[in-house]
């Protein structure tokens, strides 16, 4: 299994080291448009591999993807990061071209790689690669929801004062602080409600820090977070790869599913050798819907400026 990313930055690096380090792939290819800078990272991430016992591979290229050649999955977090006070939208101008030119690269020399978009605005950007690349639905996947989701567990654990592990939550709608929908109704700890543990008020404030909890890291940072991000992607290409089968949010191209069409927006989807198996369809209530498609609009405003 031979996995590429594309940009070497804080995000890149750590989806390869934790893609390595589940020592699922035969070959991690890291790719930057700045000189030796992904070489670099591949010889300090494999000057790691004795330390952290995996046998994966890890190369850098500057800027030739003819080493990315017959890859399985490929990851794009090339763009430029958010500043603090920026929004994800804000990106649009010039990380467009650059998920533009990456796709078209990729595709060349792997007609039947799954792409997997971790550029923001996300879900315009996986939606861009769909135009760019005319690949079949399943085969591109937005990573959002999955680390949106992971945001809100965190939270969810903080304020029942628990293991993470206990909660079970997830996060639907556009990748965005005003679009994303935590579906607090059906979070829960261990099979039980987590409305049967806090209040609706503290439930209401899990629900604003997970919407901004990517803001939040940017302002305490000064650029976008990296580590859950690169573990968010990590899980999304270990599912593919070894045909897992699991159940993760992302955006996905919707025809249909959710009232939606010819949109990319985080859904519940199985992801397993193919990419995305199947958009699982969740009964939700009528409030709930409506945020959805309040969120569609939202996403199909950023979309109208790659025109």
């Amino acid at each position: 299994m031979k996995i590429t990313v594309v940009g070497a930055g804080a995000v890149g690096a750590s989806c390869a080291e934790y893609i390595a380090i589940k020592n699922f792939a035969s070959e991690v290819v890291l790719v930057d448009i700045k000189e030796n800078f992904a070489e670099g990272k591949a010889m300090d991430l494999m000057q790691t591999a004795t330390l952290n016992g995996f046998d994966t591979k890890i190369t850098g290229s500057t800027n030739d993807y003819s080493k990315t050649a017959n890859s399985d999955v490929a990851v794009i977090t090339s763009g430029i990061p958010r500043k603090p006070g920026m929004s994800r939208e804000e990106l649009i101008g010039i990380n467009a071209g650059i998920v533009k030119t990456v796709s078209e690269n990729l595709i060349k020399h792997s007609p039947n790689v799954i792409l997997i978009i971790v550029s923001n605005p996300m879900d315009t950007m996986t939606y861009l690669a769909h135009q760019v690349t005319g690949l079949p639905k399943n085969r591109i996947i937005g990573m959002g929801g999955a680390l949106d989701s992971a945001r809100f567990k965190y939270r969810l654990s903080e304020a029942l004062e628990c293991s993470a592990l206990d909660i079970d939550g997830m996060v639907i709608g556009g990748h965005s602080d005003k679009g994303m929908l935590p579906l607090t109704r059906l979070a829960t700890r261990n099979s039980v409600r987590v409305s049967e543990f806090i209040t609706e008020e503290r439930l209401q404030k899990v629900l604003e820090d997970t919407k901004v909890g990517g803001a939040t890291l940017t302002s305490m940072l000064g650029t976008s977070a990296w580590y859950a991000p690169g573990a968010a992607v990590s899980s999304l290409v270990h599912s593919i790869a070894c045909d897992q089968y699991k159940m993760f949010p992302c955006s996905a191209m919707l025809n249909g599913e959710y009232g939606l069409n010819d949109l990319c927006i985080g859904v519940p989807v199985i992801l397993g050798k193919n990419g995305i198996e199947r958009i699982v369809e969740i009964d939700l209530n009528d409030a709930e819907k409506e945020k959805l498609n309040d969120s569609a609009e939202g996403v199909r405003a950023t979309n109208a400026l790659l025109d």
